[in-house]
């Protein structure tokens, strides 16, 4: 089984890419399934009915959320209707789901949607709710778990691939919007702590960088904004799996002028 993860789509600029790149990338690289955030997509916050449907056309399968998965009020439909994830350490009884399992070849692979704690919204623990969820799918006898970790802190997202790198298949962290450089394979679980965002990369975080610098200049709240204009970014990582476990995994590097890099490929440590 061979899946593509795109990190946090930002605005029209990452749509854009998304539908320029994803389907060559399908085609490509073999891909088999393409898991993407969604949570910036919409003019940077949360995700509309119209978008959502024009990134699914584009080759994506499954997306997941974070801290911004209700900045949109249809959201709430969206969750039940589409193959749309919010994280699943929100309590009991709000709308949506944290995990989804889907049919790949025979085998049942289940994408997993984990927000932090760290400067984020309010939400039950992370790795409680995470550790309670993968046993009841190991239980259940699936062997591909994917989980997107949407969090803040670096150590939060190490921690939560210390504690289940021997059970799930790959941990993937998004909502920096930066790209780190430690791909690696751990005990057979495809690990990254940030992919970092799709979309502008002339900018802060895919946004116009105007506010931002006012912001820090002065400590004044201001709108974020997506620029019309910008040099663009797609990234993806890409992880192959066998009996449940991770064999490969590289990244890749897709540019508006049409390059395409395969730019990290990961570290074996078993």
């Amino acid at each position: 089984m061979k899946i593509g993860f795109i990190g946090d789509i930002v605005g029209r600029p990452g749509r854009q890419m998304v539908k320029r790149f994803v389907s060559k990338l399908r085609e490509s690289e073999g891909l088999d399934f393409v898991v993407a955030n969604y949570e910036n997509a919409s003019h940077g916050f949360g995700l509309t009915e119209k978008n959502a449907k024009e990134l699914f056309a584009a080759g994506i399968d499954v997306m997941t959320g974070g801290n911004h998965t209700w900045d949109k009020k249809e959201i709430r439909g969206l969750l039940e209707s589409l193959p749309l994830l919010r994280p699943v350490n929100y309590p009991d009884g709000v709308p949506g789901r944290g995990v989804r399992i889907f049919e790949i070849g025979g085998e049942k692979l289940a994408v997993v949607n984990v927000m932090g704690h760290f400067a984020m919204p309010m939400v039950d623990n992370p790795f409680i709710a995470a550790n309670r969820i993968v046993d009841v799918l190991v239980f259940e006898g699936v062997r591909y778990i994917f989980i997107d970790m949407h969090a803040e802190a670096t150590s939060e997202k190490r921690a939560l691939l210390m504690m289940l790198r021997e059970r799930v298949s790959a941990i993937v962290g998004t909502h920096t919007h930066v790209g780190s450089d430690d791909l690696v394979i751990d005990c057979g679980c495809a690990y990254v702590t940030d992919i970092g965002l799709t979309g502008c990369r002339d900018n802060v975080i895919g946004m116009d960088a105007k506010v931002p610098i006012e912001r820090f200049l002065t400590g004044l709240p201001g709108r974020f904004e997506v620029p019309d204009k910008c040099r663009t970014i797609l990234q993806m990582i890409v992880a192959t799996f066998e009996n449940g476990r991770a064999v490969d995994a590289y990244k890749i590097r897709c540019y508006d002028d049409g390059e395409i890099q395969v730019s990290l490929k990961a570290r074996k440590e078993e």
